[in-house]
């Protein structure tokens, strides 16, 4: 099964990105396919590699590790234009797009699941 992912808050807000995450990796364990993570909104905040919680729980972190397995980590440009995120700012695995990538996603999916809100 296709399955496309959206993500609309921020890592630390509430568990969503987690979820999101431990989803992705049980999916892909499965033997489904990612067709990709779109962060939107507040979500865009997840890539962005100036977040540096303490301890281990790292989320643009993880999801780096998720582009770096071959699924496509995007962001909102207009969202991140607002919360200040740059392309320098981004983690490495992943790209900031316009909305144009999020109806491809959909389109290519057999499901889409949004996590937050």
């Amino acid at each position: 099964m296709k399955i496309g992912i959206m993500v609309l808050t921020g890592p630390y807000q509430h568990q969503a990105s987690d979820t999101a995450y431990h989803f992705i990796k049980a999916a892909l364990k499965k033997g489904h396919e990612i067709t990709g993570v779109f962060f939107y909104t507040d979500g865009v905040n997840n890539i962005n590699k100036k977040i540096v919680p303490p301890g281990e729980r790292n989320i643009a972190k993880m999801f780096s590790e998720i582009g770096a397995q071959g699924v496509k980590v995007y962001a909102c440009v207009a969202c991140s234009k607002f919360r200040g995120l740059t392309k320098d700012a981004a983690i490495e695995n992943t790209k900031i797009v316009g909305l144009g990538k999020l109806a491809d996603f959909v389109e290519e999916s057999d499901r889409f699941i949004t996590f937050g809100g």
